[in-house]
């Protein structure tokens, strides 16, 4: 089958294939910009075509190197579930085998594992000895850590030696939804890339070439992706509404407009669930506060969440500036109790009781 069509990046995407082709590929990629928009695609859409057994350059989708790269998108259901089942292993049993993706023998996909969701020193390791091998099968080796950022500090020293002396056919691709957050010492041996959200128009055109969005969704769908193929695609709207009915819970609750008792009897049912880490909960709240602050400012145009417009504009005028900031910096403080694997029950209770009215 043909390789999977590109849409957007286009200007990254012939930057790239140029390097390829003068042979001038860099050994330290860094592809940043908001979670789902097509980084980790290109990413694979590149060490496709370079290890692709029918040509150099964009990949034929056909043969046996192209097939097996491009299936390693992280965004589906197999994968999705062996990043689950690893929450079950302790953590010794994770360092025995530390997290590495890999149909192929030349390209390696390193994600965050565990509990607290980083990318920790074992694969660090890991990623440091298989860097020293020359290709087995094709032309250049590729490793993609993906979210970058959540590389524990011991294991960003290990990678900082590794990108200092990497092997002469190795491209390592650092993919990031926040750059800054990567120590200063790696971002300045990586050549920087900076992806878009898709316009209005690209997400149209992918959601028609795509049947998993029923037309009587897509409209929402689209609104809630905000210009991101990769949340689009993976989007459960049960889950999704389940969860910003949560929220939506605490944010009232933390404005007065709710009982603390059933705001906590939803975030019990919700803590439940293994598939809602932190980071997914702070990404929907943040959401929900853009749209507070565009209803605050008489902006109805660009809503993420159009189907419950109403519901928000009653809330703005009760938020206010200055509570929506707070709420948008103790989000912060939020993320950062992920990485100490704090139960979220509790994470979720103290954050709404540091706002509340």
């Amino acid at each position: 089958m043909p390789a999977p069509r590109l849409i957007g990046h286009k200007r990254i995407a012939a930057s790239l294939w140029r390097m390829v082709k003068e042979d001038r590929l860099p050994q330290t990629l860094m592809f940043a910009g908001p979670e789902g928009v097509g980084k980790a695609t290109l990413a694979r859409h590149l060490a496709a075509g370079i290890n692709c057994e029918q040509r150099r350059g964009p990949p034929c989708g056909d043969c046996s190197s192209c097939e097996r790269i491009l299936a390693v998108d992280l965004s589906r259901k197999v994968y999705r579930d062996l990043l689950l089942d690893r929450l079950k292993l302790r953590s010794a049993k994770r360092a025995e085998s530390p997290l590495v993706v890999a149909n192929h023998p030349d390209v390696l996909t390193f994600p965050p594992d565990g509990p607290m969701r980083v990318i920790g020193i074992d694969q660090a390791r890991m990623l440091r000895n298989v860097a020293r091998h020359a290709p087995s099968e094709g032309r250049r080796r590729i490793f993609v850590l993906d979210h970058a950022e959540r590389a524990t500090p011991e294991a960003a020293n290990a990678l900082l030696k590794t990108l200092e002396e990497p092997g002469p056919d190795l491209t390592i691709i650092l993919i990031t939804e926040n750059p800054y957050q990567l120590p200063a010492t790696i971002r300045s041996r990586s050549i920087p890339f900076y992806f878009a959200a898709l316009s209005p128009a690209e997400m149209e055109t992918f959601l028609r070439s795509r049947d998993a969005v029923p037309e009587a969704t897509r409209r929402n769908v689209q609104a809630w992706s905000r210009g991101s193929p990769g949340i689009a695609l993976s989007l459960d709207v049960g889950e999704f509404t389940r969860r910003r009915a949560a929220m939506l819970s605490l944010i009232r609750t933390s404005l007065g407009k709710g009982e603390f008792a059933r705001f906590t009897a939803r975030i019990e049912v919700l803590a439940r669930r293994r598939s809602e880490g932190i980071d997914q909960l702070a990404s929907m709240l943040a959401s929900l506060l853009r749209d507070l602050i565009r209803l605050n400012l008489g902006v109805r145009e660009d809503l993420t969440h159009i189907d419950i417009a109403e519901d928000l504009a009653k809330l703005a005028p009760r938020s206010g500036f200055h509570w929506i900031e707070k709420a948008l910096h103790a989000l912060d403080d939020l993320r950062l109790l992920q990485q100490v694997n704090i139960q979220k029950q509790l994470a979720l209770e103290a954050y709404a009781l540091s706002l509340r009215r």
